[in-house]
């Protein structure tokens, strides 16, 4: 993407947003219910520019647009969606062991689903900094037991399933067995049949940034301006997807918090998540947990960081549909209620 981006600031929310709006002093944000009032100019002949968003020249006009609109829904359920973290492996930073048997993984999942999340993401292999990975043969031996006991369960009927996973035979198959969504952190490069399978069932996809692989991820955290590198960068994946032929509207974008980051790094996208909106993706966002959060909050344990995850989680409700990936989901609905609160005119 070598086009002008926008990058919105000033951003209001509830009646100012839309009394500001009205006054012509503010523009919507992804449709709303956020505005902002100042824009900063990125590429052609911005060169870094802030200027009142009532003020953007003409020539800037599509990408004000862009901004604007609505994104849309990616084939899932609207508004804010909390989505559930289950871990089918015995070595996840957070969970790992917990989930690894059929049973304990269907209970949390229904116990997600009575807190009020209707979009689940189920995965068979770490993603941690640093591992390795698993064969195809056993990431589905954990995964499809869990799938199919989803599925035989008639009070979870209406329950989204979203597979965590870089292998078409494993997408493949997840989406054969019952699945809707497919979360791939290396955004469809990382099997060379994975595109083909997506566009082929035409489902929603989770199209995620990072450099190199978890196990060298760390090594490519190196960034100019990383907001607007990780743009650029998730724009090109966006494009090979569609050139692919999957459908632009079923592809969600995620920043990829914590992978090829550093601390400093996930703190500058997560202060500057608006800037997707240049995308017309809907978002999605996944710090649950995460190191940065226990470097920030000096809690090695991961088990006691969901206190900080809503805290930064919170972020993406910018976004009137970003899609929340968390461990605790309780407390994240809870959370998102109350911002919801606030947008209110």
């Amino acid at each position: 993407m070598d086009n002008p981006l926008i990058e919105p600031l000033a951003l209001l929310r509830g009646s100012a947003a839309q009394q500001a709006v009205a006054a012509g002093q503010a523009r919507w944000l992804a449709g709303g219910p956020h505005a902002y009032a100042l824009a900063r100019l990125l590429g052609g002949d911005g060169a870094g520019r802030i200027v009142p968003a009532c003020m953007i020249a003409p020539h800037w006009a599509e990408a004000a647009l862009r901004v604007s609109l609505p994104a849309p829904d990616a084939g899932l359920p609207p508004g804010p969606q909390v989505m559930g973290i289950i871990n089918v492996t015995p070595d996840s930073f957070s969970d790992g062991g917990q989930h690894y048997r059929v049973r304990p993984a269907l209970e949390s999942i229904q116990a997600m689903y009575a807190a009020g999340c209707r979009i689940v993401d189920i995965g068979g292999e770490s993603t941690r900094p640093g591992a390795p990975a698993v064969s195809v043969d056993e990431e589905w031996r954990r995964i499809g037991p869990v799938i199919r006991a989803v599925r035989d369960c008639s009070t979870l009927a209406d329950l989204r399933l979203s597979i965590d996973t870089r292998q078409a035979s494993v997408m493949d198959r997840a989406l054969d067995a019952g699945a809707d969504v497919i979360n791939d952190v290396s955004a469809l490069t990382h099997d060379p049949a994975a595109r083909t399978v997506v566009a082929r069932h035409g489902c929603p996809v989770m199209l995620m940034h990072m450099r190199g692989t978890p196990a060298t991820m760390a090594a490519h955290a190196e960034y100019e301006d990383v907001a607007v590198d990780v743009l650029r960068e998730i724009s090109v994946r966006v494009d090979e997807a569609v050139a692919a032929g999957i459908d632009r509207a079923r592809i969600l974008v995620d920043p990829g918090i914590g992978f090829a980051k550093t601390m400093a790094d996930n703190l500058n996208l997560l202060a500057r998540l608006p800037l997707l909106a240049n995308l017309g993706c809907r978002v999605v966002v996944g710090v649950s947990r995460k190191r940065m959060l226990g470097e920030i909050c000096h809690e090695p344990d991961a088990l006691l960081r969901d206190p900080a995850t809503v805290a930064a989680s919170l972020s993406a409700m910018v976004f009137p549909h970003p899609v929340l990936r968390v461990h605790n989901v309780g407390a994240m609905m809870q959370a998102v209620q109350v911002s919801q609160g606030l947008d209110r005119p």
